[in-house]
């Protein structure tokens, strides 16, 4: 059976269209809204949901997506929940790929084994760990493997090379490309500048190449698009979700959002 990661990027790949990827932070601006957002976001052409694991210590985050998760924090969402969320989705969505984005601490808590059990069971696809390279996954790489789900890994503007030669080389799914140095949300987004990294990270792997920070609208996404096969879109979706007092707002929110930039992206 094919994967679903890899089913959604070959049949786009195959449409000559790009992957979309919309990012919210689970139980975010409500844990009981959190499922029907991410319907909506399907409903508005999200091929591939990233899906935010709340964290006190979101290093890598700005303060849009530092706010989500505290705002989830303080309504008691964890990571249980958050593979409850994902169950609840699978429940009407069985082809839309879910990758979990965060960091090592909660994992740990909950337990790497248990972890990627109830992972598979929930219908996680893959994990983004922010926090760990690929020399920390330690147990839990045989765990992922076990049970279907997916490595994502990070390439930054950092990254030399070499570095970035070992880091793609296990692989999964696809590689997310950090378009600029510094935290999520920044507007330093220049897309002229993404044709040598990544023409240099497609040198060392076949997998599509995601691109994320700093894409904030249809014109950022299609200009990125002209580069990546994947355009990741995060802070700018939740900060108008913050805003939203009930699940039908925050799924009106999550529709309009993401519709102009899959047409935009399509139409270019």
């Amino acid at each position: 059976m094919t994967h679903r990661i890899d089913q959604v990027f070959s049949t786009r790949a195959s449409e000559g269209r790009t992957t979309l990827i919309p990012f919210v932070t689970a139980g975010d601006p409500d844990p009981d809204w959190t499922v029907s957002i991410m319907h909506a976001l399907v409903r508005g052409g999200a091929d591939l949901i990233e899906l935010g694991v709340p964290f006190s210590d979101p290093t890598a985050d700005g303060p849009v997506i530092q706010a989500a998760s505290e705002r989830a924090i303080a309504r008691h969402v964890d990571l249980a929940g958050v593979l409850d969320m994902v169950e609840g989705f699978r429940q009407e969505n069985s082809d839309t790929p879910i990758v979990l984005m965060g960091y090592m601490n909660p994992l740990e808590r909950y337990g790497l084994a248990k972890f990627a059990v109830d992972a598979e069971a929930a219908g996680v696809d893959g994990l983004l760990l922010v926090d760990c390279p690929p020399e920390e996954l330690g147990t839990l790489r045989p765990a992922m493997q076990a049970h279907g789900l997916y490595s994502i890994r990070l390439v930054a503007p950092t990254t030399t090379e070499t570095r970035t030669a070992h880091i793609v080389s296990e692989a999964e799914g696809f590689v997310y490309y950090v378009s600029f140095k510094g935290i999520t949300g920044a507007g330093r987004l220049d897309a002229n500048e993404l044709s040598a990294p990544i023409a240099m990270i497609r040198k060392h792997t076949a997998l599509p190449i995601a691109v994320g920070f700093g894409i904030k609208d249809a014109d950022s996404a299609v200009a990125v698009a002209q580069d990546a096969d994947a355009v990741v879109i995060g802070s700018a979706l939740v900060e108008q979700l913050q805003n939203a007092k009930s699940t039908g707002a925050a799924e009106s929110t999550a529709f309009e959002f993401m519709l102009p930039i899959r047409q935009a992206l399509d139409s270019s």
